[in-house]
């Protein structure tokens, strides 16, 4: 098994590119493997490390379908009901709360003021 090559920070050569590098020209990898890294030297922990893909290997985005419209629409909506209270929060329920912002904290009006 070879080892991936290795560049520095902003060092890769042309033809190689992020996933988002490749999803802002309308591509994506399309099953090809890592074909190098990135690594970007921090001081506290090992380095930050970036995956490169080859541009001449990776294939257009799908299109959005009208199902796939649909799904997306649907599980959006799903994130905004609230499993405590079940109404319509307004807005995507933080995983970290778990529920609307006043069923986490009753003691609260909805205008974040003490009752």
């Amino acid at each position: 098994m070879a080892a991936l090559p290795v560049y520095r920070w902003r060092l890769a050569p042309d033809g190689y590119a992020t996933r988002r590098q490749l999803r802002a020209q309308g591509l994506r990898p399309g099953g090809q493997g890592v074909a190098a890294e990135l690594q970007r030297p921090r001081r506290r922990r090992g380095p930050l490390v970036a995956y490169l893909y080859r541009i001449d290997a990776a294939k257009p985005v799908r299109p959005m379908t009208p199902g796939r419209w649909a799904a997306l629409a649907a599980a959006n909506r799903a994130r905004r009901i609230c499993p405590a209270c079940r109404r319509d929060a307004g807005y995507v329920i933080p995983a970290a709360l778990g529920t609307c912002v006043p069923c986490a904290y009753p003691e609260r009006d909805t205008h974040g003021i003490a009752a």
